[in-house]
């Protein structure tokens, strides 16, 4: 379906042919019609399948039309997301939807100075993209009044409700007007969701572009088991052999992301790293590098599971695997995107069995596994299915995974209860607040002991022997270790590893 189908206005129709969409999504399809005619609405559809136009497009076009403006300190349209990179990614969207028309947008987040914030909150605002403290703070300053507000936007859902910051959401709803159109958005619809949605949604219509908790068809899957140990040595040869180009690394914790930059670094490596202890500025500019492709690899933790649209990104690496296991699915959702090809791989050890259960278990699909000669793992990973999975081919050729979306019932159209919602809510954030990088759900962290990999820093195999690793679990504070000392049995592995630090350069090939 076109959008010009669909019954949007003109500025809007000329914004998208200046960036070549043509034609809607499901989820786009779906949802548009809804909220131009003013409903309520709970929407679910993978990630990178274009949620943010399905609701900026339409609201866009109720504020254009509508004709009114916005009184100096208030806002007409409250767009809410979880963390600071998706608040300027969804800024950026509404203000290249709507170039054509007389609209002004802003964004507030924080770990960046406030007064800029204030300054355009004083001319007022059609539409604010915030994270929910620094919108709180602005509140308490008298910056911001909602009285004129006609439409809230909840974008990534359960990524809020992932924070779990029950009182400032609460404190939030208490002060918006019961009378507006409400939206929530997500990749995932857990039971929380839907009870969030019974409280603050009235008369909602349904939108499932696909089947819940699915990966797309066009991410390819893997795992390589391996040695929690080899992981670092284990990334860096398959980054050579396989020539790798740009790649998006999830770390566990923020202590592995950086060990893990600086390691890459070591190897010549171009890399660099988003996180909750970075500044603000740094991870933007960490971003705009990493888009820019002036760095081949970036390491984050969860942080940067969402939010993040890097065009053509061709390959997600799961270092760790997550402690939660919806968040393997917006992690890889970082390729693929719009229909693009991508690849996910996961390396994973014995203790991350529990996680990986949980991820096949939460998409429905048993992950191809393979090991790379020199790299097997001294301790095997317990098979995850009542049957093994299948061989695997090679990790630029994986099997594609995930389960094949169902087809979404059209759901019927009640007539609208003009009920008024009640002024409170439900559930609770904190601005941005990147999450603490400690398990949420029941498995083994990184590490036996507190979620640390080791204590040592010397990488195997680096020129001029240097140092090795002490690798004591637990000591290191969350430290990615290679070691440099081995038992006989890793002896047999050292042709492998030769050929991989014997390539000159380290970088592989950029695409």
């Amino acid at each position: 379906m076109s959008f010009t189908s669909l019954d949007l206005i003109d500025g809007l129709l000329r914004a998208l042919e200046s960036i070549g969409y043509k034609n809607a999504t499901p989820i786009q399809k779906q949802a548009i019609p809804a909220v131009l005619a003013g409903r309520d609405l709970l929407a679910a559809a993978q990630t990178g399948t274009g949620k943010t136009a399905a609701f900026a497009l339409p609201l866009l076009q109720r504020l254009a039309l509508e004709g009114e403006q916005a009184a100096p300190n208030h806002i007409r349209c409250l767009v809410l997301v979880p963390t600071r990179e998706l608040a300027d990614q969804v800024f950026q969207s509404f203000q290249t939807y709507g170039f054509h028309l007389p609209l002004r947008s802003a964004v507030a987040y924080g770990g960046v100075p406030m007064e800029p914030q204030l300054v355009k909150l004083r001319k007022g605002v059609d539409v604010l993209v915030a994270t929910p403290g620094r919108l709180l703070d602005l509140h308490r300053k008298g910056a911001i009044e909602f009285a004129q507000l006609q439409a809230l936007v909840l974008d990534e859902a359960d990524r809020m409700l992932d924070l779990g910051f029950a009182e400032d959401l609460d404190l939030l709803f208490s002060v918006l007007p019961a009378q507006r159109q409400t939206l929530l958005f997500s990749a995932t619809m857990p039971e929380q969701i839907r009870q969030m949605a019974s409280q603050l949604l009235r008369d909602p219509l349904t939108v499932q572009a696909s089947a819940p908790n699915t990966t797309a068809r066009t991410v390819r899957q893997s795992v390589f088991t391996t040695d929690k140990r080899h992981k670092p040595e284990l990334f860096l040869h398959l980054m050579r052999k396989e020539g790798w180009g740009q790649v998006l690394v999830f770390v566990k914790t923020r202590k592995g992301v950086e060990h893990l930059v600086g390691l890459l670094q070591d190897e010549g490596v171009s890399a660099d790293s988003i996180h909750g202890d970075k500044a603000q500025h740094a991870r933007i500019k960490a971003l705009k590098r990493f888009k820019a492709n002036d760095v081949q690899v970036l390491v984050a933790t969860d942080v940067a599971a969402r939010g993040l649209d890097i065009e053509a990104l061709p390959l997600v690496v799961n270092f760790d695997l997550p402690t939660v296991a919806e968040d393997y699915i917006h992690r890889i959702g970082r390729t693929g995107r719009a229909g693009a090809e991508g690849e996910a791989i996961s390396l994973v050890c014995a203790d991350e069995v529990d996680l990986l259960r949980a991820v096949e278990k939460l998409i429905g699909s048993v992950l191809p596994r393979q090991e790379e000669a020199g790299f097997e793992a001294d301790h095997r990973v317990p098979s995850t299915g009542a049957a093994a999975a299948p061989a695997a081919r090679p990790a630029a050729k994986a099997a594609r995974g995930g389960a094949k979306p169902a087809k979404a019932a059209k759901p019927a159209a009640p007539v609208r209860d003009d009920t008024p919602r009640p002024a409170g809510g439900f559930g609770g954030l904190k601005e941005e607040m990147p999450p603490k990088e400690k398990p949420r759900s029941r498995g083994p962290m990184y590490g036996a002991r507190g979620g640390s990999p080791g204590a040592g820093t010397g990488a195997a195999g680096r020129a001029g022997g240097r140092g090795s690793s002490a690798g004591a679990g637990g000591a290191g504070g969350g430290k990615v270790v290679v070691t440099a000392t081995r038992g006989a049995k890793s002896t047999a592995r050292a042709a492998g590893r030769a050929a991989a630090h014997a390539k000159p350069g380290g970088r592989g090939n950029k695409r």
